[in-house]
């Protein structure tokens, strides 16, 4: 490990000094205490590496979750000036528009205890879960081009959901520009059979109830009340967005060249936003992210349907209404003030999640008077969080903030703490009902291999780029 040079800002935010190639300085938000987990794997390093890139403006910014990923590090953000700026698949990420969709019920904790087990096998049956697994359509090439373009509107339209879903789902889940001509016949065949699946990994659907809440008028106006049940669907792209990237890596490796930019790692290769290479790159993650938007609004749909199976109750009497729905790694145009100046960039999010204030017009109108709804899972034996966006973040981080927990240990370093222990019934001694695809899986996701997400939701909170709203706790997971 590298020894990190950081100068503290100030309790939550500290400062990579501008040296050697680099353009700005680099800035990582996390408190003194998360320091050392920080800077584990030398991520501040990928922080450094970013900020030599051609065109980005400000500071190369990570949050607190941060960690080792794929050029960029995961929890990275990074705004690129569209004049002169790059944009790379590597600030993206493989798993293009994986996000987080929060849904609220009527039901109270005490109602969904005695049947938490039936609920959950229910959501397991429902819900393909799993590396490789299929949906329950079988999409001609016509539909999946739709899907591509129209996104979760493509799947109320068929009659997977409600027309109001829409509204409290990030760029109203269907973003401008897909073009599927820009996608490989790959990404096609792999994406095809895969719409409505949960995937692998840390994707999962959690059922829980609002332990805590922070701020009684903001969970007012997000609908949610202490002791409600709730759900949390986290999927992505699945093997359409992979492909997707693992194409324009290619590209981006040879447009790197052809315009003559410095790489300080090749895993940042990028080309001019406005060259070609760049805007078949937009025009294909754009259907990415559309694949991603329908995904969870399937998956929302037949999330419904199982609860409703499971519980013996009608759709009146649950009253499952999506809160809202964010996604990360994901690179959108969007208008900033830089230094007083109005720019337009391109914004990378990588594993980071928007975090608009109050009165911004990419709000939905119903929380417009509180802010963007930020939506914070942590791992499956503790909590997660529900925060809102604010004026601070759109000053200091492009208007961003955390996703997740963050790893900690390897895929691998858990399998191997995992060996010899019984993670099913150590997570049910915790009242917390567990399937998964796969007893790796289980490994692999222990709690113990990411942060606490408390520590990470206390740093973004403490520097103000987001308010705490509620805390929410498991009581039944399924695992990809």
């Amino acid at each position: 490990m590298t020894e990190p040079k950081l100068r503290k800002v100030n309790d939550f935010l500290w400062e990579i000094p501008r040296e050697g190639k680099m353009r700005v300085p680099g800035r990582i938000y996390a408190s003194a205490e998360m320091l050392p987990d920080v800077t584990r794997d030398n991520a501040h390093e990928q922080v450094a590496n970013v900020a030599q890139l051609p065109g980005i403006v400000k500071f190369s910014l990570a949050m607190p979750d941060i960690h080792w990923g794929y050029g960029f590090p995961i929890g990275g953000v990074a705004a690129f000036d569209v004049s002169e700026g790059v944009i790379s698949p590597g600030g993206v990420g493989y798993d293009i528009n994986c996000g987080v969709r929060l849904l609220r019920t009527d039901l109270e904790r005490k109602a969904i205890e005695p049947r938490i087990k039936e609920v959950v096998a229910a959501l397991f049956r429902a819900i393909p879960s799993g590396v490789g697994s299929k949906g329950q359509l079988r999409l001609s090439a016509q539909e999946e081009k739709q899907v591509l373009t129209q996104g979760a509107h493509w799947a109320v339209r068929n009659g997977y959901g409600r027309p109001e879903d829409l509204d409290k789902i990030e760029e109203n889940g269907q973003m401008k520009g897909a073009d599927p001509s820009a996608v490989s016949a790959k990404a096609m065949e792999r994406g095809r059979p895969q719409l409505g699946t949960l995937g692998s990994g840390n994707h999962f659907v959690e059922v829980g109830y609002v332990e805590e809440i922070f701020d009684q008028s903001l969970a007012a106006a997000l609908g949610m009340f202490k002791d409600q049940v709730t759900i949390i669907v986290h999927t992505g792209s699945r093997g359409f967005g992979h492909q997707v990237c693992d194409d324009y890596i290619a590209v981006m490796l040879r447009a790197s060249q052809k315009y003559g930019i410095e790489l300080p790692d090749r895993q940042l290769c990028c080309a001019p936003v406005k060259s070609p290479e760049g805007q078949q790159y937009l025009a294909a993650m754009a259907c990415a992210v559309n694949f991603a938007f329908c995904n969870r609004q399937m998956i929302t749909h037949w999330a419904r349907d199982a609860f409703e199976k499971a519980m013996g109750m009608s759709p009146r009497d649950i009253n499952v209404q999506v809160v809202y729905e964010v996604a990360h790694n994901i690179a959108k145009l969007e208008r900033h003030v830089v230094d007083g100046k109005e720019m337009e960039l391109c914004v990378h999010r990588k594993g980071a999640t928007r975090a608009f204030p109050p009165g911004h017009p990419d709000v939905p109108e119903q929380y417009r008077t509180i802010g963007q709804p930020v939506l914070i899972p942590g791992d499956m034996g503790r909590y997660s969080y529900v925060l809102v966006g604010t004026q601070k973040a759109m000053e200091e981080t492009f208007g961003s903030t955390c996703h997740g927990a963050g790893r900690v240990m390897s895929r691998h370093q858990a399998i191997k703490s995992a060996k010899g222990r019984a993670l099913h019934r150590e997570l049910e001694d915790h009242g917390i009902f567990v399937m998964a695809s796969s007893r790796e899986t289980m490994a692999e996701e222990m709690p113990e291999a990411y942060k606490d997400v408390s520590q990470v939701v206390e740093a973004v909170h403490g520097a103000g780029i987001s308010v705490k709203v509620a805390k929410l706790r498991p009581m039944g997971v399924i695992k990809g």
